[in-house]
């Protein structure tokens, strides 16, 4: 593989090496788009502009992939479905593209998701499945619904990949892909041109290997710099929720969390068990369905009337739950989650960030999975609980690779409140400082 440049040049070799592997077998199912020429001419206009002594942008030369539920003027796009061929092409690229594009990276194309972004696990029936690189032996869901997103920084075709976070969509496929994931609070990085599952939930975020690349990604697209400096870890207190998140850990991800959490009190950081009762609450707060099913078939009605044949039962099965939910329900649904995000914010008064396993389990096989509609559905709902409940309190978080290295990947999530990203920020850079 060849290297990124350390003088910022693009290098037309260093892409035509990631095109190349970008088609091999190990990166089969990433990439629903992939246009090697545009790639190049990309490339090409980065060394020029270095060649030049042009202004050079934050993220110049750097390969960035882009889930394919965000708009690229000229292409249709897909979410993972083929509903969606044949749809107009997008008229504009979505804001979060201009702000890469002015900052000089390089698109490499549009990576495969979960259908219409409405998974945990990572599979398509439609455009297929990507394997997760943690196995070379056997086959492993890669995590969803960012899943070609994931992997892609996993083979290191890319620097960075931006995805979207509904229910953990950013998190779940960087946990167990071994990556970093980053889900701001919604508001600070826009939703324009990102076709939507859930208005209420959905948040823009990053994939990448380190927080640091993270962070230098997510200052343009929210165009706010989060400094990039670390804490004493020794000044913080930590909340670990003994309520829902610790449940059905297998034996990998509860040996690695205690080890991890013993690493940081060792450092000097306090760390208190806390009941927080209210996650226990939030699947009867989301009756009768929750706001995905309820804002993603406001959203989608006509494509799943149109042609039904062509959408996953699987997620037919979960969208439908919204058809027939009243004004009334959904209003309370919305009143309900205003009230526990205050109750939250009471629970967690007091504490610099909450720590808790990003996912319950490591990456399982994915062969059962695609055989068994129970055994998906009951993974689905296991990788979805943890970091679901930071999207439903609006809150930020990272999930951070703290596993030993002859062990399959495992995430620390690290969580704070909604709009205390710069406070995340810095500590996440310090217990990725610790774990390294």
């Amino acid at each position: 593989m060849t290297s990124m440049p350390s003088d910022h040049s693009a290098s037309e070799a260093y892409f035509q090496d990631i095109l190349y592997r970008a088609q091999t077998p190990a990166a089969e199912h990433v990439f629903t788009h992939l246009d090697p020429e545009a790639v190049l001419v990309q490339a090409r206009a980065c060394d020029a502009a270095l060649s030049a002594g042009a202004p050079l942008g934050s993220l110049h030369g750097k390969p960035i992939t882009l889930k394919d539920n965000i708009d690229v003027a000229g292409q249709t796009t897909l979410a993972g479905t083929r509903v969606c061929e044949g749809e107009p092409v997008a008229k504009l690229d979505a804001p979060v593209l201009e702000r890469l594009r002015q900052a000089g990276s390089v698109v490499l194309g549009k990576t495969n998701m979960s259908e219409f972004a409405f998974s945990g696990v990572g599979i398509n029936p439609h455009y297929g499945t990507p394997r997760n690189p943690c196995d070379e032996r056997v086959a492993r869901v890669p995590g969803g619904s960012s899943c070609g997103a994931a992997v892609s920084v996993a083979l290191d075709l890319a620097f960075a990949a931006l995805g979207t976070d509904t229910g953990g969509s950013i998190r779940i496929p960087a946990a167990l892909c071994g990556l970093v994931g980053f889900k701001g609070t919604q508001s600070r990085i826009p939703l324009d041109g990102v076709m939507e599952l859930s208005r209420t939930l959905d948040t823009v975020g990053v994939i990448a290997r380190t927080v640091r690349d993270c962070l230098q990604v997510d200052a343009v697209l929210s165009q706010q710099t989060l400094p990039l400096r670390t804490v004493n870890l020794r000044q913080l207190r930590f909340a670990v929720p003994q309520t829902l998140m610790l449940d059905d850990m297998d034996p990998i991800v509860a040996r690695t969390f205690e080890r991890t959490l013993s690493r940081i009190a060792a450092s000097g950081a306090e760390i208190v068990d806390i009941a927080f009762a209210g996650l226990g609450e939030i699947a009867a707060l989301s009756m009768p369905g929750g706001f995905s099913p309820v804002e993603g078939y406001a959203a989608h009605h006509e494509r799943l009337s149109r042609a039904p044949e062509l959408i996953d039962p699987r997620v037919m099965a979960r969208m439908t739950l919204g058809q027939n939910v009243s004004a009334l329900d959904y209003i309370g649904l919305l009143d309900r989650r205003r009230a526990w995000i205050v109750q939250a914010h009471q629970t967690l008064q007091g504490f610099d960030a909450m720590l808790s396993p990003t996912v319950p389990v490591c990456a399982p096989e994915l062969a059962p999975l695609l055989a068994s509609d129970e055994a998906f559905f009951k993974l689905n709902r296991l990788l979805l609980r943890n970091p679901a409940a930071i999207n439903y309190m609006d809150g930020c978080a990272f999930s951070l690779p703290c596993h030993a290295s002859d062990t399959l990947p495992v995430g620390l999530m690290v969580s704070g409140v909604r709009g205390s990203d710069a406070r995340l920020a810095a500590i996440a850079l310090a217990i990725e400082d610790l774990l390294v």
